[in-house]
Parts: C-alpha cells; sequence; structure tokens
C-alpha cells in the first residue's frame, strides 16, 4: 500500500529537514512552492494531507481534494482557508497557534520602544542628516513606567506582550469579549467593557486578535479619534484590522504621536497607498513618525522551525487517526 502524500503548497521548497524528521517512514513529501492558488491545479488533489502557509486555498481547491484528512495552516491566522467549505467535505482545518509567541510579543514591544523612546525616528533623521546631534530633536519623550498599554485581543501573543509591558511598569488594560471572567485578575490586568472604552484611555494601543467579520477595520478613522492627543499605535496581528488610509491624516494632526506597524493589508503595498506615500515622503509630517516591518514580526530561526515541525506532527497525527490539537473549523 503506497504511503500517504502530504502536500506542502507554498514557500518552503528547501531539503525539507524538519518535516522529514517527523514524517519518515510515515509519509511521502512534496513541496510544490507555489506563488498563488491557481497554480495548485492538477498537483494537489491526491493529498492525504495538505500544508498551506502565504497561499489562499479556496472552494475551488478544496472541493478538488479528493482524499484529504487534514489542512494545515502553517501559522496562526486561519482566514486565508474556506474552513467552512472544509467542515462540510468533512476535512478538519488546523492551524500552529504556539509557534511564535516570544517572537510577536517581543516585535510589538521594540516597536513600542522605538516609537516612544524615538529610537527610530532619531536614527533616520540623522542618517538623512536632518537634525543636528542632539537629544534635543527626539522630545517630548516619556516615560514608560506608569503609563497605559491598551490590548486589544488578549490571546497567546496579547497575554505575552502584556506580562512583558507590566515588567517595564506599565498599567495595562485590555478588551476581549471572548476571555472568561476573572482572566483579568489572575494576570493582574485591567479588562475594559468595551474596544471604545479602552481606545479612549490607551497611551499606546497595541492589535493581537484575530481578522474575523467582527474584526475587520475595527480601528478607523472614528476609532483612532478617541486616542488621547499624543498616543501610539503598534499592530502585529492582520493588517486588514487597521484602515491604514486614515493614519497619515491622525499622525500629521498629533492625534497619534507614531504608528508601527508589521502587517498591512496589502503586502507589500501598492506605492500610491497613502500610508506608503508619507512613510517615503521625508517632507510630509508624518515621515519620521511611522515605522513598517515585512510581516516579520514572527520570525526567528527557531520559532520558524518549531512552525515547520509543529505543522508536519499535526499532519502525522491525522494520518495516525489521532486526536488533533488545534482545530479551528
Amino acid at each position: 500500500m503506497a504511503e500517504p502524500k502530504v502536500v506542502i503548497t507554498d514557500l518552503v521548497a528547501d531539503e525539507l529537514a524538519p518535516e522529514r524528521e517527523v514524517l519518515e517512514g510515515v509519509a511521502c513529501l512534496e513541496a510544490l512552492d507555489a506563488r498563488q492558488e491557481e497554480q495548485l491545479l492538477g498537483r494537489i488533489e491526491d493529498a492525504d494531507a495538505v500544508i498551506v502557509y502565504r497561499l489562499d486555498l479556496s472552494r475551488r481547491t478544496i472541493e478538488r481534494l479528493e482524499h484529504c484528512r487534514i489542512i494545515v495552516r502553517g501559522g496562526v491566522g486561519h482566514d486565508r482557508i474556506d474552513g467552512q467549505f472544509a467542515r462540510e467535505r468533512g476535512i478538519p482545518v488546523a492551524n500552529v497557534p504556539d509557534y511564535c509567541t516570544e517572537e510577536v510579543a517581543d516585535s510589538a514591544l521594540g516597536l513600542m520602544l522605538a516609537l516612544t523612546r524615538g529610537l527610530s525616528s532619531m536614527n533616520s533623521q540623522l542618517q538623512a542628516s536632518a537634525v543636528p546631534w542632539s537629544y534635543a530633536e527626539a522630545g517630548p519623550l516619556r516615560r514608560l513606567r506608569g503609563r497605559a498599554l491598551g490590548i486589544v485581543g488578549l490571546g497567546r501573543i496579547g497575554t505575552a506582550t502584556a506580562l512583558r509591558a507590566k515588567s517595564l511598569g506599565m498599567e495595562v488594560a485590555y478588551y476581549d469579549p471572548y476571555r472568561p471572567l476573572g482572566f483579568d485578575k489572575a494576570l493582574g490586568l485591567r479588562r475594559m467593557a468595551t474596544l471604545e472604552e479602552l481606545v479612549r484611555s490607551s497611551w499606546i494601543l497595541s492589535l493581537h486578535c484575530p481578522l474575523t467579520p467582527e474584526t475587520r477595520g475595527m480601528i478607523d478613522a472614528r476609532m483612532l479619534s478617541l486616542l488621547p492627543l499624543g498616543a501610539y499605535l503598534v499592530n502585529t496581528a492582520r493588517g486588514a484590522l487597521l484602515d491604514t488610509a486614515a493614519i497619515p491624516a491622525a499622525v500629521a494632526s498629533g492625534r497619534l504621536a507614531g504608528v508601527g506597524l508589521d502587517v498591512l493589508e496589502n503586502e507589500p503595498p501598492a506605492e500610491d497607498d497613502p500610508l506608503v506615500r508619507c512613510w517615503r515622503d521625508p517632507q510630509h509630517p508624518a515621515h519620521w513618525r511611522v515605522v513598517l516591518t515585512p510581516h516579520s514580526a514572527f520570525y526567528s530561526e527557531e520559532s520558524r522551525r518549531e512552525l515547520r515541525t509543529k505543522a508536519a506532527l499535526t499532519c502525522r497525527r491525522a494520518l495516525a487517526g489521532e486526536p488533533i490539537l488545534s482545530v479551528v473549523n
């Protein structure tokens, strides 16, 4: 009897060492290195398990799967996969929710420090010879201890970020209607009843929730206007949580003192994107106040290997008929 087949749709196209360590003698591996979903046509139908990283996996692909037993999203978010249709087909969809908790929390804190301590803007301005060699050009900067950090979404990464901020002496509050009562007491945090209440009280607002119909576009121009004057915004979750077109005006007006984004709705962004235009234009008042990183908060050599290993382990469990620990559909 032929070995089951595990297909990796995209991103990974090397010697597959982490996957082979897990699946040797259990399944054969094939990495397609596809750049778009259409390139899966005729190459994925006989898969017993599928690992997908950055591609969409829509109904038109899932309905062609002949005997697939598991679809694994190699990452935390799973909005790119049509999980509802997969469920109708009897195919569980799983994710890897715990592979980069430390890295993303560290990156969120790093963006906060880069903004609030003037690290990024001063470095860029000195490189451009835009300011003299003086601390005075960075101001006004404020002490972090005692300042209010608001976290939207207190999952694994949101919790890790909260604990890091507490170690700096920050006052941490959160909004997450899906956290059980008492979670705030267990962690020594302050729970807010509404998103508006959190936004109004946050010197720094950090986004850590999944992208759902409920959360898409949740931080828009109106919500930004509720922030205290001179607040900061950090997003290491999903780009579409935030209406980035509203950011340049919010920064120029002083409502936002700075923005740090690791994620955008469209990646890479178009050159005519309003946020990108001000980010590239040294004459724009928001230019020095915007920090962008290329969806890299998850990355370390350790987290990348952990992700691949855990995705392969989930396939192995499914192929062996064992319980799957992280089904999301």
